[in-house]
């Protein structure tokens, strides 16, 4: 009888112990699944946000273009076009207005900065998404939850990366070719 009792509390200890071992395993699995949804969103978000300021800061930026060329050759006019002889000298003691880069700089620097932030978007995704294959498929885990889908992810890219991807050359490194 004692050995019937020690033999039924010990199935009882092990069923006990897979039943949290699995349950731990479901609930990790559900946790890395959510994460993952959530930063498909926050990729999705960021990508909307990186071209909203780089469209918009290059708007900024063309809009300055053109006003300062059509008001650069009135300031000209203006100072020179009456003018008969010592024109020149003038212009070599005169501080003229010039075209102020700064726009152009600071929306480079937005373009790399948001590229470098949508890039760690990207990698926290594929890094989450990585975490969820290997718990599905790792012991003990997999006893409990292998069955369960992958998850899709899309990872954004360029026909050329693809390419080079495909291929394992990157020839074409011309970066101003027409």
């Amino acid at each position: 009888m004692k050995k019937g009792i020690i033999v039924l509390v010990s199935l009882l200890t092990i069923g006990i112990i897979v039943a949290i071992i699995g349950i731990s395993a479901s609930n990790k699995e559900i946790k890395l699944r959510s994460q993952i949804t959530a930063q498909k969103e926050v990729c999705e978000a960021f990508y909307d946000k990186l071209w909203k300021v780089i469209a918009q800061k290059a708007q900024v930026a063309e809009q300055y273009k053109e006003a300062f060329s059509e008001i650069y050759p009135q300031l000209i006019e203006g100072r020179y076009g009456n003018e008969q002889g010592g024109a020149l000298m003038k212009w070599i003691q005169e501080s003229n207005p010039n075209f102020d880069i700064s726009l152009y700089k600071d929306l480079m620097n937005s373009i790399e900065a948001e590229r470098a932030g949508f890039f760690m978007e990207q990698k926290m995704l594929t890094d989450l998404n990585n975490e969820h294959r290997i718990i599905r498929q790792t012991f003990p885990s997999s006893i409990f939850i292998g069955g369960r889908a992958d998850i899709e992810i899309v990872i954004v890219s360029s026909d050329a990366t693809k390419k080079v991807m495909e291929t394992g050359l990157e020839n074409d490194i011309d970066i101003f070719k027409k």
